[in-house]
């Protein structure tokens, strides 16, 4: 299902400095989160289980996340090294997770009372963090998005300035359900412009000059956005073709979930280690792209302690690594069959990422080094020239068995 939209006549981007913050900053957190969580089957429950409207709307009267803490997510965030966050605003079901004047579907209508969005962006403001919407131009729920193609663009548009208006400033937007041939079918998917995607970027981009605006529409990006993202994938790994003669043109972000489900999911018990976790992050690195690492909070709105255990366990190895992943890039010839090397341009220091042991003696072709040493322990790791290339003598098994970091200065 390729978009016909056309956003050519997009004039506005985003500023240079905020797109290389984003590059450095390397690894966020993705929050879905939304009414679906009282199901406890995923995001897409409403459309897998055919779940009729009338039926859907009697969530909300539910839902109540009084254990929800702004303040404990934002420590989180600390102490898992992540440096942004991207919250669903609004999922394919239409449901808002923020005070939108707009509807009345919408959190600030539930028992809870409270924009959780507003308390996130604050706390996160406080610590440093970076804040991002995940927002839905899909929705199941609104009647115009059927009827009154129009009305339902004037809607979509209106939120997105609320969201670029109410919650300070947004390192991006994370838009996601622009699929043209989606069900329900109509004439309004498929008229090229008929989203008006170059009048909303422009918005976006004239709001929050600062942040960048993605399309998770599965083809290269369009104009006016700033970033390409890879669903549950890495760059180049899985998906073909589309993507190849734009790779690398745009900053890029891989969306990975911890176990199988975006959405809340207590019979989900396919927890990806912590190590497969650091290990997908180093991946990520090596591609010259950021993690965007998921969580699914509960109804009552604590995220579940198999993945906070994950995000702390991230967290105490980049304590000791964090200066191979923040500001990194790959170098040229990067991936090899051991591992990824990359460097950070500002220090000059390189890094090498050995994700599969290669024994007691490694040959990288690197730039001249001065020293070679562990990154975690300081350790000095022998090394040798033979030309363009840098022989290092390795312990016999790996320090890390997730990733053995050894810096180059």
């Amino acid at each position: 299902m390729r978009p016909t939209e056309d956003t050519s006549n997009a004039k506005l981007q985003t500023d240079p400095a905020a797109v290389q913050a984003y590059r450095d900053a390397r690894f966020g957190l993705f929050v879905h989160w939304g009414v679906y969580s009282l199901i406890g089957h995923g995001e897409w429950v409403m459309h897998t289980e055919k779940i009729p409207t009338p039926e859907y709307e009697k969530l909300p009267p539910r839902f109540n996340p009084a254990q929800f803490s702004a303040e404990e997510w934002g420590d989180m965030m600390l102490a898992s090294g992540q440096k942004y966050m991207v919250i669903t605003s609004k999922h394919h079901d239409g449901f808002c997770m923020f005070d939108s004047a707009l509807t009345e579907y919408k959190i600030t209508r539930t028992p809870f009372g409270r924009d959780p969005i507003a308390e996130l962006a604050a706390a996160l403001n406080k610590r440093g963090l970076k804040l991002g919407f995940y927002y839905s131009l899909l929705d199941w729920h609104h009647p115009a998005y059927t009827t009154d193609w129009g009305a339902y663009v004037k809607y979509y548009q209106g939120q997105v300035r609320e969201l670029c208006t109410r919650y300070g400033d947004l390192a991006l937007i994370w838009f996601d359900g622009y699929w043209p041939n989606h069900e329900p079918p109509g004439p309004h998917f498929v008229e090229k412009g008929s989203w008006d995607l170059a009048g909303t970027y422009d918005l976006i981009h004239q709001l929050q000059p600062k942040a960048l605006v993605g399309n998770n529409h599965h083809v290269p990006p369009l104009k006016g956005e700033d970033f390409q993202m890879f669903e549950q994938d890495l760059p180049g790994e899985n998906t073909a073709g589309f993507n190849s003669g734009t790779m690398g043109k745009l900053p890029l972000e891989s969306c990975l979930t911890i176990n199988k489900n975006w959405g809340y999911n207590p019979e989900d018990h396919h927890h990806k280690s912590t190590a497969e976790v650091i290990r997908f992050l180093a991946e990520c690195i090596g591609r010259d792209s950021n993690l965007l690492l998921n969580v699914g909070p509960t109804p009552l709105g604590t995220i579940q302690p198999e993945h906070v255990e994950r995000l702390r366990g991230v967290g105490q190895w980049l304590r000791t690594n964090g200066e191979s992943i923040y500001g990194t890039r790959p170098l040229p010839k990067a991936r090899s069959e051991w591992g990824y090397a990359v460097h950070n341009p500002a220090t000059g220091k390189a890094y090498l990422h050995i994700l599969d042991w290669p024994g007691t003696s490694l040959n990288v072709e690197v730039p001249k080094v001065a020293t070679a040493a562990l990154l975690a322990s300081g350790k000095p790791v022998p090394a040798r020239r033979a030309g363009n290339n840098l022989i290092l003598t390795l312990p016999t098994t790996a320090p890390d068995p997730a990733d053995t970091v050894v810096v180059l200065s």
